[in-house]
């Protein structure tokens, strides 16, 4: 009887196993199907007008990431902060980005995103001097945990959704911190399985950075990189 009991136990598990992941698809499936609130597109058209330059089959994607991202991720506010529709559909449409190319998940790690009203003060060791470590106040605008948290200044996000040209987006910044810390060891190299695929692009990243560094050196900037 305990030997059936346990055997049952253990189908169960594996039922559960197969079951939830099969669920969890088609699930989100059905979430990317629905068509976006008329209020969130019209959030979208007034915060994020980068949205409305990618080519349409991008847009209906990334709309469908965002109900997806909206419907598992929770958003709290900090310092007083009350979060509003307004702030989680302009911060999901920034974070959907990083997602549109090369499948990558939703953000596997990540639980919540912190919202503070403007830059927020954290406590940083620092090596002093004389070996001696202390602690040093920072102001950041945003920042990304491993343990699955996204911080994000408000005032920011804001900033970073209304120019989308000037290099400054934290949205955007903080959820490629959350793609590399997928694989544990945050190290700024995107996880590829084959020796030979990380083997090239180290080669491509290093040619480039070489050249940005030319570029530089002879007082050009990055727009004078030359068309790919």
């Amino acid at each position: 009887m305990a030997l059936t009991v346990l055997m049952l136990a253990g189908l169960a598990v594996v039922a559960l196993l197969v079951v939830q992941p099969l669920w969890r698809s088609h699930r989100r499936w059905r979430q990317r199907q629905q068509p976006l609130p008329s209020a969130w597109r019209r959030i979208v058209r007034r915060r994020v007008p980068q949205v409305a330059r990618l080519p349409a089959d991008l847009q209906l994607r990334l709309k469908g990431l965002m109900q997806v991202f909206l419907a598992e991720k929770a958003f709290i506010g900090c310092a007083g902060l009350v979060v509003t529709d307004e702030m989680r559909v302009t911060v999901a449409a920034q974070a959907c980005l990083p997602l549109l190319g090369h499948p990558r998940g939703y953000y596997p790690k990540l639980r919540q995103v912190l919202l503070y009203p403007g830059a927020f003060v954290v406590n940083r060791p620092f090596n002093a001097p004389g070996g001696v470590v202390q602690d040093q106040r920072r102001a950041l605008l945003g920042e990304s945990w491993g343990e699955g948290q996204v911080i994000l200044s408000w005032q920011d996000v804001l900033h970073g959704a209304a120019v989308p040209d000037d290099g400054r987006n934290v949205v955007v910044h903080e959820f490629a911190h959350q793609l590399d810390q997928v694989k544990g060891l945050a190290n700024g190299a995107p996880w590829m399985p084959q020796a030979a695929d990380r083997a090239r692009w180290a080669r491509v990243l290093q040619a480039e950075y070489d050249a940005l560094q030319h570029r530089l050196a002879a007082g050009r900037g990055p727009e004078d990189a030359p068309d790919l």
